[in-house]
């Protein structure tokens, strides 16, 4: 892995293209202290991991549904629901109080 500051990015961006070209990690600094992280879209770590989490990210804040998710994972619409469980993203959001007002209601 290469290390960059940024202002030598902006005045040499050839160090980027050449870094990420050559299937290495880039990481750029900002008064010191590590700013980001550039690596190409071809790299493995994109399936192996960050894909899912971008996806299960999406499904959390409501982007995406249950199925879509599934389907971006290649996965059974079971198995994913059992991967959200594990990482602690609820499958269903509702409201317990709210549902048990309604059966309430109903009897």
């Amino acid at each position: 892995m290469q290390t960059v500051g940024i202002k030598e990015l902006k005045t040499n961006p050839a160090v980027l293209t050449k870094t990420v070209e050559s299937g290495d990690y880039l990481l750029i600094s900002k008064r010191g202290k590590p700013f980001a992280l550039a690596t190409s879209l071809e790299n493995p770590m994109f399936d192996l991991g960050l894909k899912t989490w971008l996806f299960t990210r999406a499904f959390a804040d409501g982007g995406i549904s249950l199925g879509q998710l599934a389907r971006a994972l290649d996965k059974s619409v079971s198995d994913t629901a059992k991967l959200l469980s594990i990482l602690g993203i609820p499958v269903l959001d509702y409201d317990l109080e709210d549902e048990l007002d309604t059966l309430e209601n109903l009897s």
